[in-house]
Parts: C-alpha cells; structure tokens; sequence
C-alpha cells in the first residue's frame, strides 16, 4: 500500500546515513512507484508488477534478478509469509524483520513491534525505525518521510490551475473522499454534510482525489450537497495519475478526508492534512506529526473509547456499523478547530 511503502522509505534516508557508499534497493509493487519517484537515498527501485502474480516464470525471473545483487542485508518491513520465503532465497549475510513465530527462521534477526509509543511519528514509524536499531544503527532522530516533487510537475501542476482559473484561489482544499475500499470510506451522507460545512465556514475551492472507477461516487456525493457546496467542487480539475495529483495536492492548502494513502501523501509534501479514521484502524499507528496541531485527525475511539475492549482490527467486520457512530457533527466539530488553527478563511491566502 502506498502509505507503507512511504513511510518505510525512511529506511533509506537512515541506511544512506549509516553506510553512505552503499549501495541501496528498495523493493516495492508498481502502483507506489509515483511516492518513490525522485527519492535522493535509493539506488535502485525494484518494482513487481503484481498484475503478474499469477505468472509463475514471471515470479521466478523477478526472484533471480534478486538474487544476482547477492544483497548484505534484507531489511523486510512487510513481514509476510511470502517476503519471509524471498529473505531466505536471496541468501544475506544479514537480514532483520518483524517477529513471527511461523518466520522467525528466515532472518538473523527478529523483534517484536512496539504496541504504543509517546513519539510525535507514531507507531508506523517508531517501528520501522526499531528494525535499524535492531542491527545496531544508532537513530537519534526518526526522519519524516518525504515526496520529491520537481519543479517541472510542479510548474504543469500550476498551469494546470491556472487554465481552471484557479490560480489566484483564496483556498485550495484537496479531499479525499475515498478510501482504498468501502471500510476505510466515511459514509457519504455524512460526508456530505462535512463538506457542507467546510466550505459554509471557509468558501474554499475543493478538488478531489479519485480514480476514473469512482466517478459516479463521486457525482453521487457531490448530489447529497448542497448547492452552495457544489458550486465550489472543481472535479474537473484532477490528477490523471498519481505524479500529477501530488503535483496538484502540493499546490493546495490542505488534503482532507479519510486516512490512507492521500493523507500520508500530503504529510510528506509538508501540506497540512485532517483525516477520518475508518473505526479498525489503530490510530496511534498513523497519526504521526498532530502533536503541533498542524495536522489533525478524528477516530470513533475519541467519542466511544468504550466500544474498544480490543484491538481495532477485530472490528473490521463491523466497519459499515462502527461508522454510523461517528456522525458528521463530531468530524464537523473537529474539522472547524483544524481550519481554525491553520486560520483558514475566505479572506486568508
């Protein structure tokens, strides 16, 4: 997932300070290509197109190409069954990953994630950043994780704005009213009236971050606003792929909606950001950089601390019910104190 492969991408920054002559590959499936794209501390990019899972000659020849690098060290963060079975194939002379009791035998090192932490980074990157100190890599201060946008998409991204007449924008919101799959998408009802809301209290120009697939989501959130609202939404203006949207999303003067991948995105374009928890995700994982107040979030653990007698994951099957109880004029509530500490108003650039 994008938002994983961004914030493990910190390990590079962390290696390169570590070992700066070596030689440094990160691994990754094709579709997070855009979020690595420009990063100055990877060498090699090793992109697996996962539309050819099921081509086993395919699969064979990737692992070989691996294996010919004959790596020093595996650093594996996503710690399945499957990249358990590729660290022993390709042989290290080190390798560390989470602790497993089924894979624990593939890697010279193991450790056991952190469950909480009181670090700004949050549990995504407290633990990532464990894996190095596992080797002994010193690390004083955990990076923040960062997209490199160049200064020709960014210049497109501009013009792109200006052919729209959005160039001169008192305010720019991106929203991601979309989350990777309906339970990790707030309720469209509800979502409606935040957005409602927010342009109600703030008159901004919303773009929006989606997939051709999702148009007809989208018209139809766009039908439960108001016309007032609906006259502020530019879905027009959009990025065609996902370079051109965090060229886009770079311009913007914040990315609002649910927690994922465009919320990880605008963290790491430095973009403030405000995002809607789906109700089984561990907040504390991912809600790194909110101690500022600079970005802001919202989960249904705040308003019913008592529903979670265990982890949220195990209520992933009661999304859709779960997500009835976050009702808009908690995230209304929660939203005017992020716009109003960022002192966003029609009349403020």
């Amino acid at each position: 997932m994008i938002g994983d492969v961004l914030t493990s991408s910190i390990l590079l920054e962390l290696l390169r300070e570590h070992y700066p002559e070596a030689q440094l590959d990160y691994l990754i499936n094709d579709n997070t290509l855009a979020v690595i794209q420009g990063n100055p501390f990877v060498d090699n990019i090793k992109c697996y197109q996962a539309q050819k899972d099921q081509d086993s000659s395919y699969k064979n020849s990737f692992t070989q190409g691996l294996k010919a690098e004959n790596y020093d060290l595996v650093v594996d963060v996503y710690a399945k069954l499957r990249s358990a079975r590729l660290t022993r194939a390709l042989k290290p002379q080190q390798s560390v990953s989470y602790y497993k009791w089924y894979t624990q035998s593939a890697y010279k090192r193991t450790v056991r994630p952190l469950k909480q932490t009181d670090k700004d980074e949050g549990l995504a990157l407290v633990n990532r950043a464990l894996l190095l100190e596992t080797l002994g890599i010193d690390i004083p201060v955990i990076p923040k994780p960062k997209i490199y946008i160049g200064e020709t998409e960014k210049n497109l991204a501009e013009q792109q704005l200006s052919a729209a007449g959005l160039d001169d924008a008192p305010l720019l919101f991106m929203i991601a009213a979309f989350g990777s799959g309906p339970d990790k998408t707030y309720p469209l009802d509800y979502m409606a009236q935040v957005l409602d809301d927010l342009v109600l209290n703030t008159e901004a120009t919303l773009l929006f971050n989606y997939l051709p697939n999702q148009k007809a989501q989208l018209e139809q959130l766009m039908g439960l606003c108001k016309t007032e609202t609906r006259a502020q939404m530019r879905p027009e203006v959009y990025g065609k792929s996902l370079r051109e949207f965090l060229a886009l999303a770079s311009c913007t003067h914040a990315v609002i909606g649910n927690e994922g991948g465009a919320v990880n995105m605008g963290k790491a374009l430095n973009v403030p950001t405000f995002s809607i928890f789906s109700p089984w995700i561990l907040k504390s994982a991912w809600n790194s950089y909110e101690s500022s107040g600079y970005n802001q979030s919202i989960h249904l653990s705040d308003i019913r601390s008592e529903r979670y007698k265990k982890h949220p994951k195990k209520y992933k099957r009661q999304a859709a019910q779960l997500y009835r109880e976050l009702e808009a004029n908690f995230v209304i509530e929660k939203l005017r104190a992020f716009t109003a500490h960022h002192a966003f108003s029609a009349s403020k650039p």
